[in-house]
């Protein structure tokens, strides 16, 4: 186990904590999520994170010491005990989705000499190779192939080509604004990307890997051109992973461990940003 660090002070945390929660803001604001509601939420996962996070070994939690590690009054944390947002439901058609995209990109029969994914024909038309269908009985026998290629059209994730096969689209690797597997991987991805970055603020040795290649005062030709590099990059990096993944997954036994490996981009215009100034210029409003 990883040795403690002495965590940093909460005034110190502000100003990184403001940064993080700016573009969340942003968001709630424009789907409607008013700050009580916000609010409510964030006192029950102080209660949740509280009570089981911190519960001292051999001891049970009280609900006087949940009070004092949130500063939720006592009568408040006895009627919050046990609720929390549920953080780790993963709805069952993304998890089916990722895990049969994820055999298609990697899995040799499904592929091509370069790696590519193989546009797939159905059962039962003619030609050789694997088919669709076998894609998806592969990983699951619990939903008809053609279920998942009706939803795989409707969502834009895969076409049908001129000779009838089945062909994945890029759409697949960037879910549609809003739907659920954007909003799913939006959690999760971040959520193990801020937990990554608090472990290594916590330990003593930083135990997670986590490193950005970045440039202020450029050009837009040169942002927008490292973008599309570093897109490539990333992606070539995404697949090789998954392909090892792929291949170590028919040995492995099982268990409770889960890992995850992301990669992001991001570029900005940051003389359109609208933040409030670092320093007290006299408070002006509208």
């Amino acid at each position: 186990m990883t040795e403690a660090a002495p965590p940093p002070d909460a005034a110190r945390l502000q100003t990184p904590i403001a940064r993080i929660l700016r573009p969340l803001v942003r968001l709630f604001i424009r789907c409607g999520m008013t700050f009580p509601a916000l609010c409510d939420l964030l006192r029950e996962l102080y209660v949740n994170v509280a009570e089981y996070d911190f519960a001292l070994r051999g001891k049970e939690q009280t609900d006087s010491r949940v009070s004092l590690l949130t500063g939720i009054h006592r009568k408040e944390v006895r009627r919050l005990r046990g609720a929390g947002a549920p953080v780790r439901l993963v709805p069952a058609s993304v998890s089916r989705s990722s895990m049969i995209i994820a055999r298609w990109v990697a899995a040799p029969q499904f592929t091509d000499d370069k790696g590519a994914p193989l546009p797939l024909r159905r059962a039962g038309d003619p030609g050789d190779g694997p088919t669709y269908d076998e894609l998806v009985e592969s990983v699951t026998r619990d939903v008809r192939p053609r279920a998942v290629l009706d939803e795989w059209l409707d969502r834009g994730m895969v076409t049908i080509d001129s000779e009838g096969r089945v062909r994945l689209e890029e759409a697949a690797f960037a879910p549609r604004a809003g739907d659920d597997r954007q909003l799913y991987y939006f959690g999760r991805n971040l959520h193990d990307h801020v937990a990554a970055a608090v472990e290594n603020i916590l330990a003593a040795e930083p135990p997670f890997f986590e490193r950005a290649v970045h440039y202020e005062g450029v050009s837009q030709a040169m942002a927008e051109n490292m973008l599309a590099l570093s897109r490539r990059v990333a992606l070539e990096a995404l697949k090789g992973v998954n392909r090892e993944a792929q291949g170590a997954m028919r040995e492995d036994p099982g268990g409770t461990w889960r890992w995850n490996f992301g990669l992001y981009l991001y570029g900005e215009d940051e003389s359109l940003r609208r933040e409030a100034p670092a320093e007290d210029d006299g408070g002006k409003s509208e």
